[in-house]
């Protein structure tokens, strides 16, 4: 390594992590059986090995100091591509830093900081110049302000992540220019305004997940170009009016995850087209009408979360044929007749099954014994003649939010 990029890496170590007197303990940081965990080195044409990956704060990874900031001296090591900052800057508040002239030769392609309650502050406009970047993730701190225009000339920017913090503003139209986008992430922020037609311009977008934030207006019409989407949400909102048509055409979609909008919609039949669906989740939105048969062909639904809507009507008989259904939660809406479901549907569901809240709905005799779904037992005429104890079944979770994103795209890059 030259020595000014080993000065560089030493003043970097030592103003982060305490864990050794870095200079005397690792004379050759690249040198095998020399280095440390948490440093990467490659070889380049210049014949030295060059520091090419970071990683701070997570074990088996240097621990990073109460008084650490962040050190922007990282952007002056020419060679670094990786650098991973977790949970390190917890008491001293600091802020994301870029030389005011952007870094000369970055080739940097992951930037990760993550839980990082003291990082305050906005993103710096020098973003752009890190010209190689691919993954940002940025996520669970405490950054504010609007995301820079700046950001959206980085085209080779794969995977967003820009979740729990504090930014606010809404998106910009010049999203759609992150055209090899695969990961957008911006949920429990305070984005306002309404979601950018432009995002339909992301064909290789395979998730998007905007919730927890106060967007209004409809899902824009360009959605349906997003043929490659596999997870999409948009929960706890201010979402509302029609869906477009054209959502059908997303038949890659897996997760589809919209509770608490105030949609007052019937819901729309077009879901049912979503062939691939394992997961929808529209609880607490306003629906009204009647369930569509449609949705009795999701073969391949796993969970089924409508809850607290104004949905009438009978529960679709095919229903009880759906053959990967494990959580259903019909729960708080104005539902009547007789539950369509068989003593084996029953048992297999078990608790994941909550009907509660819904006093038109009742139970057959033959298959009620040892069952409880919040329903009550029908008499001969159909009247309702025993109440039975409500499910304990969750109205809202159905498992782990964080286990869906890993679950459906995997990680974009190891770290």
């Amino acid at each position: 390594m030259p020595s000014s990029e080993a000065e560089t890496l030493f003043k970097i170590m030592e103003s982060m992590s305490p864990d050794h007197t870095w200079r005397l303990s690792y004379p050759n940081p690249c040198q095998p059986g020399s280095s440390w965990l948490g440093i990467e080195c490659k070889p380049a044409r210049d014949g030295f090995l060059h520091v090419s990956r970071l990683d701070f704060g997570s074990t088996p990874y240097p621990t990073c100091k109460k008084t650490a900031t962040f050190p922007s001296k990282i952007f002056n090591l020419p060679y670094l591509e990786s650098v991973f900052f977790f949970h390190c800057f917890t008491n001293t508040k600091t802020s994301l830093t870029l030389p005011l002239n952007g870094p000369s030769n970055s080739s940097l392609k992951q930037l990760s900081l993550r839980s990082n309650p003291a990082l305050v502050g906005p993103i710096p406009p020098q973003i752009y110049a890190l010209k190689s970047l691919q993954m940002l993730t940025l996520s669970q701190n405490r950054l504010t302000g609007p995301i820079p225009v700046e950001l959206f000339s980085l085209s080779s920017l794969v995977h967003v992540d820009f979740s729990y913090n504090m930014f606010t503003g809404k998106i910009p139209p010049r999203v759609g220019n992150m055209k090899n986008l695969v990961g957008l992430d911006l949920s429990y922020n305070s984005f306002t305004g309404s979601i950018p037609g432009t995002i339909g311009q992301l064909v290789l977008l395979q998730k998007l997940d905007l919730s927890s934030n106060s967007l209004v207006g409809t899902i824009p019409d360009s959605i349906e170009k997003l043929k490659s989407m596999t997870f999409i949400a948009l929960s706890n909102n201010r979402l509302s009016g029609n869906f477009p048509k054209g959502v059908s055409k997303l038949q890659n979609l897996q997760y589809f995850v919209m509770d608490d909008n105030p949609m007052f919609i019937p819901l729309p039949a077009e879901l049912g087209m979503l062939v691939k669906l394992q997961e929808l989740r529209l609880a607490n939105s306003g629906y009204s009408g009647v369930m569509p048969p449609s949705f009795s062909q999701l073969n391949n639904l796993s969970a089924l979360s409508l809850q607290n809507n104004r949905l009438t009507g009978e529960i679709p008989a095919g229903f009880g044929g759906l053959p990967h259904i494990y959580h259903l939660n019909l729960s708080r809406n104005f539902l009547g007749g007789v539950v369509p479901f068989n003593a084996s549907f029953l048992k297999r569901l078990g608790r994941n099954l909550d009907l509660s809240g819904n006093a038109g709905l009742c139970l057959s005799p033959t298959e009620a014994y040892g069952v409880k779904i919040g329903a009550s037992i029908c008499g001969k005429n159909g009247s309702l003649i025993q109440p039975l104890k409500a499910s304990e079944a969750p109205p809202h979770g159905l498992f782990s939010f964080s286990f869906l994103v890993s679950a459906v795209l995997g990680v974009f890059f190891m770290s």
